[in-house]
């Protein structure tokens, strides 16, 4: 059986580079991307499918941005189109931390319950069942270049996510893995990550997708 991985995630799943400035530096190539990273090692067995939205939230309309990059609104659709899932991976806070939301850790750790509660009960698992969770709690961000005024207020909140999300994930009994454990985020922007970080990531994914699945 081919397993299927739904990666839900923003702008470092997307596979955004950090950027110099607001005009920004493209995306890096499919195979350096995180979910493309973690598919190649794990083999034939698994199928991922990267869905990262630059700027996607958990709950939020994004006042400059619009209401697009609000997850709960488009998860429902993706979780259709791309069922049966085995397992969604849910790596979503950062851009929550934006000043214009004014929401704290443990806000945000209650936002990803309600995403994984939908995710639960969207019968987009096997044979209408519910596909696994593994939530992944983002790094701390940096206040610095050119996005440091639209996360202001965010860098302090961010060393709290870890331990928010990770309670509320042992809570609700999903998978949990801290990013911040294993990566960082660029010190050009404070907020996406080097290559390297990118492939760190999804090697480390990959690891914990085989002992979940083992």
């Amino acid at each position: 059986m081919i397993r299927t991985i739904l990666c839900f995630g923003d702008s470092n799943t997307h596979g955004t580079r950090p950027m110099p400035d607001l005009a920004g530096a493209g995306r890096f190539g499919h195979e350096a991307r995180w979910p493309s990273v973690m598919g190649r090692a794990l083999g034939s067995g698994y199928e991922v499918i990267a869905e990262g939205h630059p700027g996607r939230t958990t709950v939020h309309d994004d006042p400059m941005e619009g209401a697009h990059r609000n997850g709960i609104r488009v998860l429902p659709a993706l979780l259709e189109s791309h069922k049966p899932l085995d397992m969604v991976l849910l790596k979503l806070g950062t851009n929550d931390l934006k000043n214009c939301f004014h929401v704290s850790a443990a806000d945000i750790a209650f936002c990803l319950d309600r995403l994984i509660r939908l995710i639960r009960a969207s019968g987009a698992g096997r044979e209408g069942g519910a596909p696994d969770v593994l939530v992944i709690a983002p790094p701390p961000i940096l206040e610095v270049g050119c996005l440091a005024e639209m996360f202001a207020g965010g860098a302090g909140k961010s060393h709290d996510l870890a331990a928010a999300i990770g309670a509320m994930a042992r809570r609700l009994n999903a998978g949990f893995l801290d990013a911040g454990q294993i990566i960082a985020v660029s010190p050009v922007d404070g907020i996406h990550y080097e290559a390297e970080a990118q492939v760190k990531l999804g090697l480390a994914m990959a690891d914990a997708l085989r002992q979940h699945f083992a």
